[in-house]
This record gives structure tokens, sequence and C-alpha cells, in this order.
């Protein structure tokens, strides 16, 4: 009893047939078997698919892309025509081939209707798969291995079996250009049919010495391969292509919602700062002015409880947008910049090579803050692209104070020779080529408009207005420099 309960629990710990048979319990992962065995019922269904379901499914010989320097220069209907090369040349290939097996039936000196039915039917068997296969490559692939059975097994001409000149060049073009279109098991399996097809056809002559099955083997063979190697090389390049446009598109996108980040930093800052005074200004009337009534008292705490209360709710819901640093507890916050600071901006930029003159046309007056952060904040940038694409550069920065709004405008002239050694030193960098992408931001941002592009003498410039909804401040006289 003791021998059988130690015999079931052993069975019981090793189930399989021969466990300790080397001292090692056999050990199998769960699952693997039945993976690979769906694996291989997909690929046996896809390839079904591919060579018998979908073998009338139409796939057009995509055009050649024309692109490249050269592509630039030549006329729409050249572009055209050239896309179109592969055409042009499978269909003057059908008809190249079409001579060449009236060719081999000709005899010049027996004009007998059995030739000429031979050469009809060879060249329908070589040219007809050829034309079929810039449209619908599996189906011309099935039509051109019934062509070798027809003119091999009634022997319709005496070169080397089972490919004739003509059927050797149309088979091999016409797997190629299914390779070109398909997947690589599926060239696999054209090689395959195709040898045992031309062996069963050639089996009944006897004719080893005078076959070229093994010559159409190995020729097949290189081209198949080449062509999945060129199918995947462009599908490689497809792929790339893909993904740099989708890292570009990306790569614009976050710079957009960096700079909207940036925007919505800084506004943070400007309505806080007046929603602070708001409710210092409530909370300090009351102790302004004796005998207050009381219903302007309970207006007043009213006017500070709201502005307390959105003042929190500002900062709950844009103060998550801080960087860390930027928002840390004991982090300085400096204030944000207007046009009062742009004289300093200008400093820096003259010590770093660029000669820049201002000039300011109409009153000069105080702008709200969102308006006067935005329009110092696109000069900043304009001198900033000025410093790395075109250093040395004159420039000239230009504000005009209108009745509705700001206008700013940055040119600068064709770099030239005037790069000075400060510029050239090589310390200025080349950019991220995203700051227009955030001028236009903050410029739609308050409802204006920013415009930036070359000018007829070989320089840049950059427009941008930025309205006011009513006028702040009083006006202070006007300063031009020049």
């Amino acid at each position: 009893m003791r021998v059988r309960v130690s015999y079931l629990r052993r069975r019981r710990r090793y189930p399989y047939p021969g466990g300790r048979a080397d001292g090692v319990p056999r050990r199998t992962v769960p699952g693997v078997t039945e993976t690979r065995h769906k694996t291989f019922q997909g690929g046996l269904y896809a390839l079904h698919q591919e060579l018998f379901a979908g073998a009338l499914a139409a796939r057009r010989l995509p055009p050649l892309p024309v692109s490249g320097p050269v592509a630039g220069m030549l006329s729409g209907r050249v572009r055209s025509m050239v896309s179109r090369l592969p055409h042009l040349a499978i269909g003057a290939s059908a008809a190249v081939l079409v001579w060449l097996s009236w060719s081999l039936c000709w005899d010049p000196y027996d004009y007998a209707y059995r030739d000429t039915l031979r050469g009809v039917l060879l060249g329908l068997a070589t040219a007809g798969p050829l034309v079929l296969a810039l449209f619908r490559p599996i189906a011309a692939w099935w039509l051109s291995l019934g062509g070798i059975v027809v003119v091999t097994v009634p022997r319709l001409v005496t070169d080397p079996l089972p490919f004739p000149e003509p059927v050797f060049i149309s088979h091999l073009t016409v797997m190629v250009l299914v390779a070109l279109r398909s997947h690589p098991a599926v060239a696999a399996v054209l090689w395959l049919c195709t040898v045992v097809v031309g062996a069963a056809s050639a089996a009944p002559a006897h004719d080893l010495e005078r076959s070229n099955l093994a010559a159409f083997s190995l020729w097949a063979a290189l081209a198949l391969i080449g062509a999945v190697f060129a199918r995947a090389w462009y599908d490689l390049r497809v792929r790339a292509a893909a993904s740099h446009d989708a890292s570009l598109a990306e790569r614009s996108k976050r710079t957009v919602l960096e700079e909207r980040t940036t925007i919505a930093r800084e506004l943070h800052d400007v309505v806080a700062h007046h929603m602070s005074v708001v409710a210092i200004q409530a909370e300090a009337a009351p102790y302004r002015v004796e005998s207050i009534p009381p219903e302007l008292a309970a207006s007043l705490a009213t006017i500070r409880e709201n502005a307390v209360a959105a003042l929190a709710e500002l900062r709950r819901v844009l103060g998550v947008i801080r960087a860390s640093d930027y928002g840390a507890p004991g982090a300085p916050e400096a204030p944000q910049p207007t046009l009062g600071e742009l004289d300093g901006l200008l400093a820096n930029v003259r010590d770093a090579g660029v000669p820049v003159e201002t000039a300011v046309t109409g009153a000069r007056r105080e702008l709200p803050q969102g308006v006067e952060l935005s329009a110092y904040r696109i000069i900043q940038e304009a001198l900033s692209n000025v410093l790395r694409h075109a250093p040395g550069a004159d420039t000239r920065v230009e504000l005009s104070y209108v009745l509705g709004g700001l206008g700013v405008r940055i040119v600068n002239l064709s770099a030239g020779d005037t790069v000075s050694p400060a510029a050239a030193s090589g310390s200025i960098g080349s950019g991220s080529r995203h700051g227009i992408p955030g001028m236009r931001e903050r410029a739609a941002m308050l409802g204006g408009e920013m415009t930036a592009g070359p000018t007829p003498d070989d320089g840049y410039e950059v427009v941008a207005f930025l309205p006011v909804s009513a006028p702040a401040g009083r006006p202070v006289p006007a300063e031009a420099a020049s």
C-alpha cells in the first residue's frame, strides 16, 4: 500500500512519461506549442487568401516616385512620363516577346497553318501574363504557370524545355512583379510551385541534357531574393519617411504646446497680480472712508472674498503647469518683462555684435501688461533668430502706438559681409526653428496677427499687431531712436 501511494505521489508531481529518466524532471512551457500551431495555421490561411481567394484582386503597379533636384527641373508632362517608365518598359517587353515567339515558330520555307497557330499560342502565353501583371499580379502568375503547361506538353517549340526563351523571360518577370507586391513567403511558394510544374511538364521528354530547369531555378531564386530585398528596402524607406513626418508634426505640436504653457504661466502671473490688487484694495477701502454705510462695507467684503476665491482657484488650475523649479517653494519669481525693459534687451543684442536701431511712432503710452509682455517676447524671439541665422545683419525694431493697439515690426537686412567677430565666433546656436509658431501663438492669444517672411532685399521681417480693447494708462511723450 505504501509503494502504491508513493508511486501515485510521484506521478502526480511528475505526470509526464519518463519524468525522472535522467534524474531531471521534464518541463515544458505551457502554451508554446499551441501558439506555434496557431501561428502556422495563420500563415497557411494568409497564403491561401493571397494565392487563391485573392488571386483576382486588383493591385495596380504604382507609378515610379519622381523626386529630387532633377525632378524640379522637369515639366508636369515629362514628370508623368518618367513615373510611367516601368509600365512602358513592361509593354515594350511584351511586344518584344510576341515577336520572339513568332520568330521561334515561323519557318520561312514552310508557310503552314500549324506554325501560325503555334506562334499565336506562344505569344499569348508569354505576353498576356506580362501585361496582366500590371493590374492583377497573382492572376498573371497563375496564367503564366498554365502557359508553361500549354507550351511544354504539346511541344509547341523545340527549344530547351520546360522554359523556352520567351517563357523563361516572361514567367521570370511575372514572378518578380508579384514578389515586389507580396509577402516574402509568397515569393518562396511561387518559386517552389514553378519548379514542380516545370519538372512535371518536362518529365515525359526524358531529355535532361536539353532541360533548362536548373538554370531557371537558379535565376529565379536570385531574382526573387533581389525583389524581396528591394521590397524590404522600399518599405523601410516609406516607414522612415512616415516616422520622420510624424516626428516633425509631433515636434511642432509639442513646441506649440510648450509655448502655450509658457504663455499660460506668464498670464497666470499677470492675472494673479491684478486679482491680488483687487483683494487688497477691497480690504483697505473701508478704512479710508469714515462712517461707511453697512451696505457698501458688505459689498466690499464680498468683492474681497470673491477676489481671494478667484485667486485661489486660478492658482489651483493654472499653477499645475509650472515647472518644478519654477513653482518650487522659495524659488525666486522675477517680474515679467515689459516694453520699459526693451532698451536693456537691445543693448545685449548690440553687445553680441548685431547693430540694432529702434523707431517709435505714435503717442507712447502704458498698455495692458499682457500686451506689453507679448510684444517684448516677440521682439526677443525675433532678435534671437537674427543672432542665429543672420549674425551681424543691420536690424531695425519699430513700435507703432495706434488707437486700436500696438504694431511691432522687426526687419533685418542680408548679413552679407557685415558679420562682426563677436557674432561669427560660433557661440550662437542654430536654434530649433520653432520660434515663429510661438510668436504666432502669442499674437493669436490676444486676438492679433503675426506674419513672417523674406523681404525683397534678401532680408527677413516679422510683423505683428496686438490689439487693445481699451486704451490703458496715460500717454507719455513719444520716443524715437535711430
